[in-house]
């Protein structure tokens, strides 16, 4: 029990810094430009800890099937302490976009582990109080991390942004060390060829988000490579993405709709600030408080989640869940001038409740119907499916936007947009069987 608990702080304290730190430069990084120079770099500074952290969880979750949890989970503290220490000490802005990229790699290794670990720890049941908790900690970040940096920049400097981690980062660690895991590692190979393989294909198919120029070559370069991956991972004996994972259609199918549900509308949150400020002319601080609805209906759908999926399988609760996030996506293309924080903040609860339960059932299904040593690439797989969703939905509906001649036009026609990718999660949800949690049986009295 002593175990469990300190772990559980570990990885929350882990979490933590790792969300804040996704965010927690957004409205510090005018006055850090400013001071470092290189403004042409400025975008960089973020995406470089968006791709690496995007690439590398699939990465660690195989490798914590290889060689443990605690491992992998440790060495991914050490580099983002580390690289939170140098981004810290950065002199001019290309050095702090290489360091972000160093930070970015840490985050990666430490992201897939709260999932995993709870994966490892807790039954079923009580896994999606466990997610509600992992939940809270990235609501909590995106309140804290404005307010932080804005803190931090105005009484003493913005390298505490990054000075902080460190004592977060040194207890996590030292509550990581008495934990004893009971998943037991199967050895083998490390497949570095094909790890390069997958970093270099999706490197370039998320610069098509970042970059303004040359988007066609760098998608096609993306595609190619990833063709190539699949080919070489086909012939491996230990490949970093176990293909035979996919044998399992369920699992294909929730990873397919994790990506389209996020890929149309969890980039929300992104522009219904614009939309409370611009139009509806509410502050900031007003607008912020409107995602909160998100974070309320997220944690009312994911705590029960783990006691659902044992009476209704995974198949009912998802196609419930894509119900609501289409909901969502009908309030929000009906979203107009006259509307204000009371209507937005109905709707943000109403997409918390769509994407609490199936980001909880995804994460739980795709833990469940996999044997004990592809957990950990078949968590963080699915997690990487919803984080690429997210990073190509958003720059979708940012060109959208400035697309409109007017601001509530952009905002109309990304909604409309968000619209019809909904209904094509909803779907792809009929088209996942309804097994139960015991690995490949069917829930009994269900039809395929």
């Amino acid at each position: 029990m002593k175990s469990r608990t300190t772990v559980m702080i570990s990885i929350v304290l882990a979490m933590l810094v790792a969300s804040i730190d996704t965010t927690i430069m957004n409205t510090t990084m005018p006055i850090i430009a400013e001071e470092l120079g290189r403004l042409d770099l400025y975008a960089w500074s973020f995406a470089s800890y968006m791709i690496t952290t995007t690439i590398l969880s699939p990465v660690a979750g195989r490798l914590s099937d290889m060689f443990g949890r605690k491992r992998v989970f440790g060495f991914g503290m050490i580099l983002f302490l580390i690289g939170s220490f140098l981004c810290g000490l950065s002199a001019n802005m290309i050095q702090l976009v290489i360091f972000r990229a160093v930070q970015g790699i840490g985050a990666g290794f430490m992201m897939p582990f709260p999932a995993i670990i709870a994966g490892d720890l807790f039954p079923i049941e009580k896994r999606g109080k466990i997610q509600a908790l992992f939940t809270g900690m990235w609501g909590l970040s995106a309140i804290l991390a404005p307010m932080l940096g804005a803190f931090f920049v105005q009484y003493m400097s913005w390298r505490w942004i990054f000075f902080i981690n460190l004592p977060i980062c040194i207890i996590a660690f030292v509550a990581l060390l008495p934990y004893q895991e009971n998943y037991k590692p199967k050895r083998a190979t490390v497949d570095y060829i094909g790890a390069l393989l997958f970093a270099a294909g999706i490197t370039f198919l998320l610069l098509v988000t970042v970059v303004e120029d040359h988007r066609v070559l760098y998608g096609m370069l993306g595609l190619i490579l990833i063709i190539i991956f699949y080919l070489f991972e086909k012939k491996q004996t230990s490949p970093i993405v176990p293909l035979s994972m996919f044998n399992n259609k369920t699992i294909s199918w929730i990873n397919i709709n994790a990506f389209i549900g996020t890929l149309a509308l969890f980039g929300t949150s992104s522009f219904i600030p614009l939309f409370l400020q611009e139009i509806a002319g509410l502050k900031v601080f007003i607008s912020g408080v409107a995602l909160l609805g998100s974070a309320i209906g997220w944690m009312a759908a994911a705590v029960p989640a783990g006691k659902w999926i044992l009476k209704y399988g995974y198949r009912k609760l998802l196609i419930i869940g894509n119900s609501f996030l289409i909901i969502s996506g009908l309030l929000l293309l009906l979203l107009n001038e006259n509307h204000g924080f009371v209507y937005v903040f109905f709707v943000m609860i109403v997409q918390g409740l769509a994407f609490g339960l199936l980001s909880t059932v995804g994460m739980i299904g795709s833990q469940q119907l996999v044997g004990g040593h592809e957990k950990g690439i078949s968590t963080s797989f699915f997690m990487f499916c919803r984080n690429m969703g997210t990073a190509i939905g958003v720059t979708i509906m940012g060109a959208l936007l400035a697309a409109g001649s007017t601001s509530m036009e952009g905002i109309h026609h990304l909604f409309i947009y968000g619209f019809i990718g909904s209904i094509a999660a909803l779907l792809t949800s009929f088209l996942i069987k309804n097994e139960s949690p015991e690995l490949g049986r069917k829930v009994p009295g269900t039809v395929s």
